[in-house]
């Protein structure tokens, strides 16, 4: 395998494994790899080893929430260059906005979701990172 056709890797993290199976799923099947993360502090292990292409972020979780997995993300020369979108059953507008207005995340995607919805977003969001990204049929 060239780098031009090295796969994108995706981080996970999650602390439901039925989600991470979901997105894992959905992705795969587009020539993704995903690697999940049970809650924020695997989740920062995980990403600051491995450097992934995008890290999708739950929120919600109950031993290191995904807010501080961000700032750790962005205070970490290696890792805040990292494109996030947030995945999160947070669905209130002020939410979002804060998330996409002040902290400045790469988007934001609301629970439940449907598997175009989670695609059109990872790939808007590689496309803005300089990431190269197959279209999903010419995945398959």
């Amino acid at each position: 395998m060239t780098e031009t056709e090295k796969k994108i890797t995706v981080v996970c993290v999650e602390d439901d494994p039925e989600m991470i199976d979901l997105i894992r799923l959905i992705l795969a099947r587009q020539g993704y790899d995903v690697i999940g993360a049970n809650g924020g502090r695997e989740g920062l292990e995980t990403i600051r080893k491995t450097l992934p292409d995008l890290v999708l972020l739950d929120l919600m979780m109950p031993d290191m929430d995904g807010w501080e997995v961000y700032q750790q993300m962005r205070d970490n020369e290696a890792t805040r260059h990292i494109p996030v979108i947030v995945v999160t059953a947070k669905a209130q507008s002020v939410d979002k906005m804060l998330a996409l207005q002040i902290a400045k995340v790469d988007d934001y995607i609301t629970k439940p979701f449907g598997p175009a919805e989670l695609l059109t977003s990872v790939i808007r969001v590689l496309k803005e990172a300089g990431i190269e990204v197959k279209k999903a049929e010419e995945a398959n």
